[in-house]
Parts: C-alpha cells; structure tokens; sequence
C-alpha cells in the first residue's frame, strides 16, 4: 500500500483508477457513443489504433498501459536500486513506453472485435430493381410514389415517372428503375400488369 501510495506512483495509479472509471462509466451505459471523427489516416493515428476500436476503448488502453508500466518500472528500480524514481523522469519514460503497447494492443482488439453493419444504401443502387407503383398514376411531368425493396430487404419510396414521354404507368403496376435523375426515378413497365391474373 505504501508503494502505491507514494508520491513517485500518483500519476500512475491515477491513471489506473481512471481507466477504472471509465470501464465503470461505460458498464452502467452512462458514457453514451463517444466517438470522434478524427483522421485516422496519418500513419501515427492509425498505428495508434484511432478509427479501429472506440474512443474511450482506446483512451482506456492508454491508461491502462500507462499505469502498468509506470508501477512495473518504479517496482524494478525499488527492487535494482533500493528507490523510487523521480516522477519527472518516471512519466515521460512511461509515456513514451505505453504508446506502441498502446498501439499493438488497440490493432489486436480490433481483428476480434465485432464489427459494425449498416444496412443503409445510396439512392443509385435501387436502379435495376423492381417495384410498384403505390400511389398515383406516373405519366411525363406528373411523378408516382412507388415502393421498392433492396437487396438487404429495406422497403423505400421513391417517386417515378416512365422511361418514355408517351408511357402511363398505373396505380399497382410492376415497374423496373432503369435511371435516376435528381428526385425521380426514371421507370418502365414490367409488362404483365395488363396480363389476366389467374
């Protein structure tokens, strides 16, 4: 407790404590998504794991490390040299050691973290489906609002008017998105809604 307590070993138990707090914080789910959107395309920031892992996951690394190491250190002097080290040189040296432990430790979380999946599409990739007119009558200059379901199984509205000047297309018909332009979906007719239905 002494060691701990002593004032060379402040800073790194603080940082122990914490990273405490903070897995604490985030277990009761009061640390909400902290997550910052920072270029994590410079070489220092991506080996650093920023953009691989959450913030705060990686904030807690640091600390974590940081501490660690600090304790290890300051224990291996008492034990060497029969004293603690001067927190001024303790720190910077446990700094500079705690940033590629950082590093190795946040790009090895995130290969076996889960990743996130988004269902969301941009507009342009409804082009080639198919769909139905639900409301309206779709003629040039007068757009329809259809209904059309992408490959993750999301239903979108979207409004259309035929391919060509001279097509109608009614109310219920089946339609295939041949183009998209500004706010409206260029469409043509399936050709079976005129069909007998059996």
């Amino acid at each position: 407790m002494a060691f701990a307590l002593a004032s060379e070993n402040i800073a790194f138990v603080s940082a122990i404590l914490l990273m405490v707090l903070i897995g604490l914080v985030q277990l009761l789910g009061l640390g909400g998504d902290a997550d910052f959107d920072l270029d994590a395309d410079t070489d220092l920031l991506g080996w650093l794991g920023f953009g691989r892992i959450p913030f705060l996951m990686l904030v807690a690394l640091f600390l974590a490390s940081f501490g660690i190491i600090g304790l290890l250190g300051q224990q291996l002097s008492t034990d060497m040299l029969g004293h603690l080290i001067d927190p001024w040189i303790a720190v910077p040296a446990a700094l500079g050691a705690a940033l590629p432990v950082t590093g190795v430790a946040a790009n090895l979380l995130a290969r076996v973290m889960p990743r996130d999946h988004s269902t969301a599409i941009s507009t342009e990739e409804l082009v080639g489906n198919g769909a139905t007119i639900v409301t309206g009558r779709a003629s040039a200059g007068s757009p329809a609002r259809a209904r059309v379901v992408d490959h993750h199984g999301q239903a979108h509205f979207v409004m259309v008017e035929p391919n060509e000047a001279d097509q109608v297309l009614e109310e219920g018909e089946a339609i295939l998105l041949v183009r998209h332009e500004g706010p409206v979906f260029r469409a043509v007719s399936r050709g079976d809604h005129y069909l007998p239905r059996l």
